[in-house]
């Protein structure tokens, strides 16, 4: 019998997070016995201590709230998409260390590849709405498929610490907080990506729905967001897309497996009770 491989979630709390149900079964998926795949209880000091001090059978370990930024700082390689953006998900095991790796940007893309985003020109406009730590992934993701116009609704101006991220790829950046008139700021963008709770933007929803609408929150679904803009005839789809998404990206780097996509989808649907994709 081959000795067992690990990997895990770190993150406070983390009870709630759906990684596992995901990683395990596209293990089971793809035939993968010898894996397994659990949750670690970590603050942002904690998390030098639990991965320094994992044994050689953890290979990989996906990273949560709070302790994104740790990651990037105590790992011995950074891929370069991390050090954009400034945090990391992932840590890798590597012959020499630990890698980071940020996915959450590919579960945007792919999320809104899901939308049926998967180029913008220089004439589109995007609406992200707080600037946060899934901001940075928003952002970057933008400005890979080609963005020409970034607008930040934030309710504090983060233009400083945001705005070098967001004009990578030349786009054209500008800030508003929550006032009057963000219903036209929005109007026609062509895509309205929302980072925060739904408490955060509560009475803003019909003035933020102005285009296809990812929002990052899944529970309770569908979120007051999505159903402004579903009402206005707009696409729109939830965390639970990203989170697929950025976890198809962990399994491989993880394993060195393609990722059994339709299986870790199906095992994730049914995990979140009343959920309806469509």
């Amino acid at each position: 019998m081959n000795a067992i491989k690990r990997a895990a979630v770190l993150g406070q709390p983390i009870e709630h997070s759906l990684s596992p149900v995901i990683h395990n079964a596209g293990y089971a998926a793809a035939g993968l016995d010898d894996w397994e795949y659990g949750r670690f209880e970590c603050a942002a000091g904690d998390l030098a201590g639990i991965v320094g001090g994992a044994d050689e059978s953890y290979r990989g370990f996906s990273v949560t709230m709070p302790a994104k930024f740790a990651a990037l700082e105590f790992a011995d390689e950074l891929t370069e998409r991390a050090r954009l953006i400034g945090s990391a998900n992932t840590l890798v095991r590597t012959d020499s260390g630990w890698r980071a790796d940020n996915t959450d940007c590919l579960g945007v893309l792919g999320a809104l590849a899901e939308l049926g985003i998967t180029s913008l020109s220089k004439t589109d406009a995007a609406v992200v709405v707080g600037g946060g730590g899934t901001a940075r992934p928003a952002l970057w993701a933008l400005t890979e498929l080609g963005v020409g116009q970034i607008l930040l609704i934030n309710r504090t101006d983060k233009s400083d610490e945001l705005r070098p991220l967001a004009e990578r790829g030349g786009a054209e950046f500008s800030y508003s907080g929550f006032e009057e008139g963000i219903g036209d700021l929005c109007a026609g963008a062509a895509v309205v990506i929302s980072t925060v709770p739904s408490a955060a933007i509560a009475g803003w929803e019909e003035q933020l729905a102005g285009g296809p609408v990812l929002d990052v929150i899944y529970d309770p679904w569908p979120t007051p967001l999505v159903t402004a803009a579903r009402a206005k005839g707009y696409s729109a789809v939830g965390g639970h897309s990203m989170l697929l998404h950025q976890g198809l990206s962990q399994f491989e780097q993880y394993t060195g497996h393609p990722a059994p996509e339709a299986a870790m989808r199906a095992a994730l649907m049914a995990s979140l009770d009343g959920v309806d994709e469509s």
